[in-house]
């Protein structure tokens, strides 16, 4: 039987605000038992001015119009990105939906079409199923003191990785 669950992909837009906000701290406390806030993370409170703007941007996946999922890119200069907040529901993650995938690869053709040549992530080590993911697709694991030193580290992450836009076009 095939799924007739349909996915979409969105760029936010402040309607999603609150679903976002919920979604996000409720896996990082919920599910990962990590002690951070709304208000430790002022980014999720201002997404528009904080992502979306230079070569950044910031997308929700959508089932039956609420959110399930988010992906952001933020522009760190010189034609680097950050990878950042990158959650989904636990109901739709997996290959069933493919929810993860359909985030990572929208926020790739943007980097592409917005002549980005690196991105770099910072995780925590207690998300083992992203780590596979993330290598799976292509980011290799790097060095603290390999990443740019204008990438934002988060002071949970503690494990990062990077991918090579043009390697993998």
């Amino acid at each position: 039987m095939v799924s007739s669950v349909k996915i979409e992909i969105d760029e936010f837009s402040s309607e999603y605000q609150n679903e976002i906000l919920n979604l996000i701290v409720n896996i990082q406390q919920r599910e990962f038992g990590i002690p951070i806030t709304a208000k430790e993370q002022p980014d999720l409170c201002n997404i528009g001015e904080f992502y979306q703007k230079g070569k950044g941007n910031f997308w929700v996946a959508l089932c039956d119009k609420k959110v399930i999922g988010t992906i952001s890119l933020l522009d760190i200069g010189n034609k680097k990105a950050a990878l950042r907040k990158m959650f989904v529901n636990e109901k739709f993650r997996g290959e069933k939906f493919k929810v993860a995938l359909l985030l990572l690869n929208t926020l790739l053709q943007w980097s592409r079409a917005n002549n980005i040549d690196e991105i770099y992530l910072g995780t925590t080590p207690k998300f083992l199923a992203a780590h596979r993911f993330y290598e799976k697709n292509g980011f290799t694991e790097i060095m603290k003191n390999d990443l740019p030193t204008s990438f934002p580290i988060m002071s949970v992450d503690t494990k990062f990785y990077k991918i090579n836009i043009k390697r993998i076009c």
